[in-house]
């Protein structure tokens, strides 16, 4: 390469240098037009895009249903912002507690959206690019699932709840009402006549007798009423009563309703209007709760270093041979069980509500007699033999009632107490304004 070709090559990469750094300060000038930190909070900034993005959304979101903005604009905004900067303050704070949703997180998330909306998930997805908001969607998701795990466990933690409060909660009015059990009734009436006869009456309760040998899971009360008044011979009434507390429905049901099981049905029931016959669809609620338990003892051997899974399954089955034998069960689990919570107590799991045990253990042990051994099986966390060392139904019903109270004292001070913490956290943040 001559000098010539050398100097026009080195004049050329002065010159498109000189051009980088002259067009630097212009093209830093096109970003601050584009955008601009308006608030610093802590170790991060608000932009004006993100509050011009937000008075947007709120804007948008009166307009499709119908509420009016306040008048005072600036306020408007001013209060926006406000929000923004807590926000902010927030995912810091979670940022700090690692407190990060993955994209599978999300994407199921999304996915119920996407249910709730009656479609796919890539049509949804594909509406909301469509509308260019996908990834704003994603964030706000994401965002919004950050803070409310976060308030979860900041806010809780300052929650006291006393046995004072759950007893004075219990025995007042509105405790009474909020755990009172909630009933779905159906209710059929076959209506009296003051031109109805002695026979005719009767008549009426033989009818009725017949609607309620009819009625069942499969043929339920609701399919009766319509099927009755389609060529009766008496007048049918009636209807489904919805949900109700016992105190909401009629007198003549509120008792009997209940003592009732969910599916069944009682009647005739006289009353001066005709006869009824009910039907306790469902049932919510209530401080009734007996529980299904099991005390199961049980050795566990997981495949390690210095155990592969053929070898884990051979002692397992060597150990259950064992039992049979006459050996102790007990004994044998502190010699050998690989499970450490319950070693100590000879396999011993105490007594276990129904549904407390994985499936593929639960699923076993449902099928045991009492004091049976089961057949050596696998699990996800290794390969067991059990044994059923009782049944019995239990009476939860106030251990139950009183954390019910204890949740709904909770979730209404849950509320306030939050107000509090945000007030706290945002006078403890770091908050410049930026013109």
């Amino acid at each position: 390469m001559n000098l010539n070709n050398l100097n026009r090559r080195l004049l050329f990469v002065f010159a498109a240098l000189l051009l980088l750094v002259l067009a630097a300060p212009f093209a830093s000038a096109q970003r601050v037009l584009l955008d601009k930190v308006i608030a610093i909070v802590d170790d991060d900034v608000v932009l004006k895009s993100e509050l011009d993005a937000r008075i947007r959304e709120i804007t948008d979101q009166a307009a499709r249903s119908g509420q009016p903005l306040p008048e005072d604009r600036e306020q408007f905004e001013s209060d926006i912002l406000e929000a923004l900067i807590v926000e902010n303050i927030q995912m810091q704070l979670a940022d700090r507690v690692s407190i990060r949703y993955d994209d599978d997180t999300i994407n199921r998330v999304l996915g119920n959206m996407a249910n709730n909306s009656n479609m796919s998930f890539d049509d949804y997805v594909n509406a909301l690019e469509a509308n260019g908001v996908y990834l704003q969607t994603r964030e706000q998701v994401r965002k919004q699932m950050t803070i409310q795990e976060l308030q979860r466990g900041m806010v809780s933690r300052r929650i006291t709840i006393t046995e004072q409060e759950i007893d004075n909660f219990l025995n007042s009015e509105m405790g009474r009402e909020m755990m009172a059990a909630d009933y779905f009734v159906e209710d059929l009436l076959i209506p009296f006549s003051a031109m109805d006869s002695a026979e005719i009456k009767q008549a009426k309760q033989r009818f009725a007798a017949d609607l309620i040998s009819r009625i069942s899971e499969d043929y339920p009360l609701s399919v009766a009423r319509s099927a009755a008044r389609q060529g009766a011979e008496f007048e049918i009434a009636g209807a489904e009563l919805g949900w109700r507390k016992a105190n909401q429905l009629p007198s003549l049901f509120a008792d009997i309703v209940k003592d009732m099981e969910v599916g069944a049905v009682e009647g005739p029931i006289e009353a001066g209007n005709g006869l009824h016959i009910i039907q306790l669809v469902d049932k919510q609620g209530g401080t009734e709760q007996f529980v299904n338990q099991t005390r199961v003892r049980h050795i566990m051997l997981t495949p390690n270093e210095i155990r592969n899974e053929e070898q884990t399954k051979a002692e397992i089955y060597s150990l259950h041979q064992r039992v049979l034998d006459g050996e102790d069960l007990a004994t044998l689990a502190r010699q050998n069980s690989d499970d450490a919570s319950s070693v100590v107590g000879g396999g011993d799991l105490d007594w276990i509500n129904e549904g407390g045990m994985p499936p593929e253990m639960e699923s076993i042990i449902d099928e045991l007699e009492v004091d049976e051994l089961s057949e050596p099986f696998r699990s996800d966390t290794g390969w067991h033999i059990a044994r059923v060392e009782g049944r019995r139904l239990e009476d939860l019903s106030r251990e139950f009632t009183r954390n019910q109270a204890s949740n709904a004292l909770r979730n209404r001070k849950f509320d306030l107490e939050r107000e509090n913490w945000l007030i706290e956290i945002r006078e403890d943040a770091f908050v410049e304004f930026i013109d």
